[in-house]
């Protein structure tokens, strides 16, 4: 089959609505910026940018919501009469809903929009990538249609909650198109010309998979092009190396064994099952368990929310690609996310203790154990009580000691002032005090990525709790049990990390046995998903977890 990508036109607006006997009635075109057309002709959007969002955020839910969370959502700092103005756009929003039936349906308590005949471009670009067999060209229409931001100019970075959520929606819409482009160049037969730009914008978005990078070879050695494929294969084999990957395979057989998979939806998130249990204090630890396969299990560290972070725009992306070979654990410490926020102890035995009850809550006898930043510390204190039950020990930016432990007095006085500054300003609007906290933790985000973490930091942990949280931190101290550990150990680190010296890992991991060192080329504390080092994070944990174990 011949497909020319300057052939196809949006397949969106002819496809029909879930009536088979009827066109759909509204078509609704999320991806660029928000249009609504009825019977091919445009309809006239609120002027408001809030009740636009309203929109496009009623549609994306697609399912009852509460009016106090729609307040929250867009009215957080605005009129004295949040529910009013939320009254005000619902009644600008009924002009255009509610065309030739009710659509938008609101009681006291909730708002949802009815989708029946109405078509949404982003959802059209999920079922073209569902479809079975694949429909050729649904698929090309998506990806143009992806091409464009989900929701341009409706960005509003005053309101939190409703920047977090376009955040999270635009970074699945990117990954909804990286899924797109695998299927399309994998699974539809298009001639070696129209397969080439195609292939070569799927390497674009995911520069270490493997099964993208050997795809563009083979096309351009089947258009004859066998030196541009030569160079093709060199450059991607230098940027896996720089990267510092395993050398990627030589033949394509091969090359699909260590491909990454892409999953086949981006709404992972709605598939995550969320529950409780009990510390051995009584206190309520919320647990997430997504993903199929073998466990592994994530301790927790600084901050976690299971609800925000699975779809957050900067380590959500690691998250999901380990969930993808594995049932994925995370928990929220106690005093953060959906755990229990009012505690009498936060202290490192009990972060120990809430990953025991985690454990055993989620029926895990066997695992590897994953810990990031100061969560290292509490992985390393797990697998030295158990050791019949970590099979792997993977630590990302550990330190076996706190500043407090061995600190100059400078850096200890300038610390203990960043921990008054936490306390006395961490619930302020003005995100300057949290990013005392979030400077060193990401030092090459973007502005916005810097804005989404200080926002979601004041979401997750109220002042007190950060600051005990700091407090505990600084304390640490397992050195004494480093030699203890008996699991095979993989310890990373990023060479620019700015919190945790390069120096401290290379120390965690001298004193664990046989421990395997691992330098990211990377500054930061916490991975950003968007840069090369989160991908190579995932594949040396892949490599690491797939060696077989040697026994006795």
């Amino acid at each position: 089959m011949d497909i020319a990508a300057g052939s196809v036109v949006n397949a969106f607006s002819r496809r029909e609505a879930v009536s088979i006997d009827h066109l759909p009635n509204l078509v609704v075109n999320l991806l660029g910026s928000l249009a609504i057309t009825s019977e091919s002709l445009a309809v006239d959007l609120p002027a408001s940018r809030k009740t636009r969002a309203l929109i496009a955020y009623l549609l994306l839910a697609d399912r009852p919501q509460r009016r106090e969370h729609l307040c929250d959502l867009l009215w957080d700092e605005g009129p004295d009469d949040p529910r009013g103005a939320l009254r005000w756009s619902l009644s600008k929003l009924r002009p255009v809903m509610d065309r030739d039936r009710r659509r938008l349906i609101a009681d006291r308590e909730t708002v949802v929009i009815d989708r029946e005949g109405i078509v949404v471009d982003i959802h059209d670009a999920q079922r073209a990538l569902e479809t079975e067999p694949p429909v050729a060209a649904d698929l090309l229409a998506a990806l143009v249609a992806l091409r464009e931001p989900l929701l341009a100019g409706l960005d509003m970075p005053r309101h939190e909650r409703f920047a977090i959520w376009l955040a999270a929606e635009r970074a699945a819409a990117e990954r909804l198109r990286r899924s797109l482009l695998h299927r399309l160049v994998v699974s539809i037969a298009l001639s070696p010309e129209d397969r080439l730009p195609w292939a070569r914008e799927w390497l674009d978005a995911d520069p270490f998979n493997t099964d993208a990078a050997v795809h563009l070879q083979e096309t351009l050695r089947q258009l004859g092009r066998q030196d541009d494929a030569k160079v093709a294969k060199r450059s991607f084999a230098d940027a896996v190396s720089e990267a510092g990957l395993p050398p990627p395979p030589s033949t394509q057989e091969a090359a699909r064994e260590l491909a990454i998979p892409v999953l086949p939806a981006h709404d992972m998130l709605q598939r995550q099952k969320i529950q409780f249990c009990k510390a051995a204090d009584g206190v309520r630890l919320a647990y997430a368990c997504v993903g199929e396969g073998p466990p592994l299990v994530k301790a927790a560290n600084w901050l976690n929310h299971l609800e925000l972070d699975w779809d957050a725009p900067i380590w959500a992306p690691l998250f999901q690609e380990l969930a993808r070979d594995h049932m994925f654990v995370r928990y929220d410490a106690r005093g953060n996310g959906m755990s229990e926020a009012c505690v009498a102890d936060i202290n490192f035995d009990a972060f120990v203790s809430d990953l025991e009850a985690v454990v055993d809550a989620a029926g895990i006898d066997r695992f590897p154990l994953l810990g990031l930043s100061q969560g290292c510390a509490v992985a390393i204190a797990y697998a030295v009580r158990h050791p019949e039950r970590v099979s792997h020990l993977i630590l990302w930016g550990g330190y076996a000691a706190g500043w407090r432990i061995n600190a100059t007095p400078d850096v200890i006085e300038e610390r203990e002032a960043i921990i008054t500054l936490v306390r006395q300003g961490w619930g302020r609007t003005d995100a300057a005090y949290r990013q005392v906290v979030t400077a060193t933790f990401m030092p090459s985000a973007t502005a916005e990525e810097l804005d989404w973490f200080n926002i979601f930091q004041r979401q997750t942990v109220h002042a007190e709790n950060a600051a005990r949280y700091l407090e505990v931190f600084a304390n640490i101290d397992v050195r004494a049990i480093l030699k203890d550990v008996q699991a095979p150990t993989l310890v990373m680190h990023a060479r620019g990390d700015r919190r945790i010296p390069l120096a401290t890992g290379g120390e965690l991991a001298a004193e664990i046995p046989g421990a395997e060192f691992v330098t990211l080329d990377s500054d930061n504390h916490l991975l950003l998903g968007r840069e090369p080092a989160s991908l190579a994070f995932v594949a040396h944990v892949r490599h690491f977890l797939s060696v077989p174990l040697r026994v006795g």
